[in-house]
């Protein structure tokens, strides 16, 4: 499959159950049921993306650049949070809790569509020489 098509996988896998997250409705056994089933799956995708993208990083990202790259991965993707929290709120706030719901859910899932004009979906990694030893 590939670890970019993977990560491919991860990036639809992740957000997509949040579909069901305005979806839910109806009786309460079934709300429960529809936000579990959203909630473990996007688990599992998260882990998906985790895995793949550390693979990534591991095989790409030089050594001594590691921690930096890491780091600044860390940075934005952790500081990005507090500001899609105060968007999110405030969409919620103008345009109504369902609607603000939708735009999320969309958004997120559509987002893997950046990735397929990118290297990334052909993305593989390749078996690394291995030095020739003397037989003896």
């Amino acid at each position: 499959m590939g670890v970019g098509r993977a990560y491919l996988i991860g990036c639809i896998v992740y957000p997509a159950p949040v579909l069901l997250v305005p979806l839910a409705g109806g009786p309460r056994p079934l709300i429960l049921a529809m936000l579990f089933t959203a909630e473990f799956v996007a688990g599992f995708g998260v882990m998906i993306l985790d895995i793949s993208i550390g693979t990534i990083v591991a095989a790409v990202v030089p050594d001594p650049l590691r921690a930096r790259v890491s780091g600044a991965f860390q940075a934005i993707n952790y500081g990005t949070r507090p500001v899609g929290s105060l968007v999110g709120g405030a969409a919620g706030t103008v345009l109504g809790l369902h609607p603000a719901l939708w735009i999320a859910a969309a958004g997120g899932t559509l987002g893997f569509l950046c990735l397929l004009p990118s290297p990334m979906p052909r993305f593989r990694l390749t078996e690394p020489a291995r030095p020739s030893t003397p037989e003896g």
